[in-house]
């Protein structure tokens, strides 16, 4: 080991971007007496790390790598912590978390307060009533659930003209899916009886009438929204863009995606990226029906500028399960208001224009990331990547299939014949899994949910993701969610499904890396890879895997910087009891650079 790493350090010491001759090779920082995880299975542990130039220069025993410091190097003792690799989104939505952070939380508990109609109200004119709101001319709120609602139904136009009959009001449902608008903004976006359903979409009516009851879903809801952003200023969209980015860095993300945009939000990521040097690596996905103008140079193709980069495009097929807008192939076990018994939920387009777009991306050489909830829909897309490869061949493409909720095992294998990374959503498991088995499939179905059993059968790469913000970009529940399958009930739903915790953690590190073509440089802990490292309360190898969710983020570090790190006045009360935790006020301020540190 000492050899190797010598010579590693005489190869980086000969390349003038990484020191200043081939004599003068050391370490920026060492971080030492650490648990390392590395996620690399050719050295799965180590209890240091030399960083240089924001690269990762030494892995190994603190006497091995302590020989890469230098009089100049700072020295970072952590005191037994665990380190692990900067975890990496492999979908979500970074821009729309930051519209999550500024908007009224509807979140149900553990997340937020709303459990029925009035707490949704009181909510909505808490955040109104606010002084940095109250010049808004609308007002929003995201992440209202009907299923976790008291009655289980979607407020109403009504229920919102109880807040306002005066400002407009729009909240979106947690699935990103379905929204409602108040009477006010109906009007304004001229939603009326007579308007019709949009393909793709749904308005939703008032019993026995035509009119809409305010619950629009899919293309009617995203037709509504879609105006909102577009009244959105500059300086707006750069305040959501960074408040995503830094609630991501909270939860140990160092890469985060925006995984489905369009042109005005590439150029606007894009132009604040040039500014300076964004928190976190970002990478978009554009909206292969609507984004297709930025799939070309500077944008794509160039890799990151300052943080950013188009990393191919995005197909929707379907909606959301929990919404009961999903497209499966058996009625759905309760259907919406509305439906008859035999309702199955819809696609988004036919078969003919899936076919189109996924030959589109093929025949340009963009990986294609598709959402696909229901079985139906991943029928189709199935079925359109075979037959586009029959025309182009099979090549290194890394299709995605998004989210893959109801997948089944036929599916699965078809997913390994066809090279397409299944991106599960066990947090489904923890958030509906209950509503799963109890409304929206039955038992049986619900079970394998996100079926990533089958797909270790299979020996396939999976990633794990928390499409923010549906959820929080936690990235220990998602871990959680992976490795137990456990719903708010406290029942385990699908314990065949379940993987062992290094496996859920290479599904948001490594494998997501690989996700996003980023191995070579990303995702595990290793020489001459970029220093994204993220330190942790508990080592979650070790830990009870019931306690997953528990551990605590104490730092994230981006090509070797400290981008968050918990201030010790604000550490849970649950990482004060560990021992581990105990030295986290004098290491937490030293990595920070808070307080001088002295060899």
């Amino acid at each position: 080991m000492k050899a190797q790493l010598l010579t590693l350090a005489a190869l980086i010491a000969s390349q003038a971007a990484w020191a200043e001759s081939p004599l003068q090779f050391y370490a920026d920082t060492i971080y030492r007496n650490a648990n390392v995880i590395t996620v690399n299975d050719a050295q799965p542990s180590a209890e240091a790390v030399a960083i240089l130039d924001g690269k990762i220069l030494g892995v190994g025993s603190d006497e091995d790598v302590l020989q890469l410091a230098s009089d100049r190097t700072k020295m970072v003792d952590l005191k037994g912590l665990t380190m692990v690799p900067g975890f990496i989104d492999a979908h979500g939505h970074v821009m729309n978390t930051g519209l999550q952070a500024v908007s009224a939380n509807l979140l149900s508990p553990p997340d937020g307060p709303v459990t029925d109609i009035p707490t949704l109200q009181n909510a909505l004119r808490q955040w109104a009533d606010k002084p940095v709101n109250k010049e808004q001319g609308f007002i929003i709120g995201f992440g209202y659930d009907d299923s976790q609602l008291k009655k289980q139904m979607h407020p109403t136009r009504y229920d919102l003209d109880a807040v306002s009959t005066d400002v407009p009001i729009m909240i979106i449902h947690q699935s990103g899916h379905l929204g409602v608008l108040n009477s006010k903004a109906l009007d304004m976006l001229g939603f009326t009886a007579k308007s019709k359903n949009p393909p793709g979409g749904q308005i939703r009516r008032l019993p026995d009438s035509e009119e809409p009851s305010g619950v629009l879903e899919e293309s009617a809801f995203f037709g509504a929204l879609i105006p909102l952003f577009t009244q959105i200023s500059p300086e707006e969209n750069e305040l959501l863009f960074q408040a995503g980015m830094k609630l991501y860095s909270k939860y140990g993300y160092t890469t985060a995606q925006e995984g489905r945009t369009m042109t005005d939000s590439v150029l606007a990521m894009y132009d604040i990226a040039q500014k300076e040097k964004l928190l976190l690596d970002v990478v978009a996905y554009v909206d292969i029906q609507l984004g297709t103008e930025t799939m070309k140079a500077p944008y794509y193709g160039d890799g990151y500028k300052n943080g950013f980069r188009v990393g191919g495009v995005k197909l929707t097929l379907d909606g959301s399960p929990q919404g009961k807008t999903a497209w499966l192939t058996k009625p759905y076990l309760v259907p919406p208001q509305g439906q008859n018994a035999q309702y199955k939920g819809y696609p988004i387009m036919s078969d003919e224009e899936a076919d189109k777009y996924v030959a589109m991306a093929m025949e340009n050489h963009w990986q294609m990331l598709t959402h696909v909830n229901g079985d139906a829909a991943i029928d189709q897309y199935i079925h359109a990547v075979e037959k586009a490869t029959k025309t182009y061949g099979a090549g290194e493409r890394r299709f995605v299939a998004i989210h893959a909720q109801t997948a089944r095992e036929d599916q699965v294998q078809s997913f390994k014949e066809l090279n397409i990374i299944p991106s599960f959503f066990p947090m489904h498991t923890f958030y509906w899994g209950d509503w799963h088995a109890q409304s929206v499939l039955g038992d049986a179905r619900a079970e394998n949910i996100s079926p990533t059993g089958w797909a270790m059968d299979r020996d396939m790469i999976f990633t794990s993701h928390h499409d923010a913000p549906v959820a929080f970009p936690d990235s220990m529940r998602v871990y959680s969610a992976t490795v137990n399958r456990i719903t708010r009930s406290g029942r385990v739903l699908g314990k065949d499904q379940r993987v062992n915790a290094m496996t859920a953690l290479k599904a948001q590190t490594l494998w997501a890396a690989y996700q996003h073509f980023e191995e070579a440089t990303k995702g595990s802990i290793e020489v001459g890879k970029v220093a994204d490292l993220v330190l942790l309360s508990d080592d979650p190898l070790e830990i009870n895997p019931l306690e997953l969710a528990d551990i605590t983020v104490l730092s994230t570090i981006k090509d070797g910087k400290v981008i968050y790190a918990q201030q010790p006045d604000t550490a849970d009360r649950s990482c004060a009891a560990s021992k581990k935790c105990q030295a986290l006020a004098a290491h937490t301020m030293m990595i920070a650079g808070l307080i001088p540190h002295k060899h």
